[in-house]
């Protein structure tokens, strides 16, 4: 085994204040050595930016400790996930910059029509108004009969587009409600 260039440098660098200043590197070595993460916990998850669906693991630090709100400090690529491996593209590696950036969204917020800014709302007045706003939706434009005369029981007017993060039964029961809704653009991203 050839030691490169590289290694040969840091060794003797390393030597040479060792025994300038008497100081034991191995304790150093050793110390540096811990990782991070060593203490954090571990939670796998999906990528959430395209239909690939990237293993990613969330290391976050502070679990299960009294009063002390759980805090990211890592994230990276899974490398048992059969997708990708352990690796992660530009988007997937910047979720750390995502998931702690000051400016994400954390409660519902509407934009009423004529204002100039955005208003923070609760989750049960976001749940009723997208309620509303579906049923107004349908009742308007729900069509019964095509031009033919066959039943068809259909709305056109309404989308449903599920992301590549959606667990299986997730999706599900989105299709079966969309179906039951009448809507005919079903799409799921992970089929893209």
């Amino acid at each position: 085994m050839s030691p490169t260039r590289r290694r040969f440098f840091q060794l003797g660098a390393g030597g040479a204040v060792a025994s300038v200043l008497g100081f034991n590197v191995q304790k150093a070595y050793a110390a540096s050595r811990e990782l991070k993460i060593a203490r954090t916990t571990e939670t796998r998850s999906l990528c959430p930016y395209c239909s690939v669906a990237c293993g990613v693991i969330i290391h976050t630090l502070g679990d299960n400790a009294k009063n002390v709100t759980p805090q990211v400090v890592h994230v990276e690529g899974d490398p048992d996930h059969p997708t990708n491996r352990g690796t992660l593209c530009p988007k997937g590696s910047s979720l750390f910059q995502d998931i702690l950036n000051e400016r994400r969204v954390l409660k519902p917020q509407v934009r009423r029509p004529g204002s100039d800014h955005w208003e923070d709302i609760t989750w049960d007045q976001a749940y009723e108004e997208v309620a509303r706003h579906i049923k107004k939706t349908r009742d308007e434009t729900f069509v019964e009969k095509d031009a033919a005369g066959h039943t068809v029981n259909r709305c056109e007017s309404i989308a449903w587009n599920g992301g590549c993060t959606d667990t299986n039964e997730f999706n599900y029961l989105a299709v079966k409600t969309m179906r039951s809704l009448g809507v005919t653009y079903l799409e799921n991203q992970a089929r893209v």
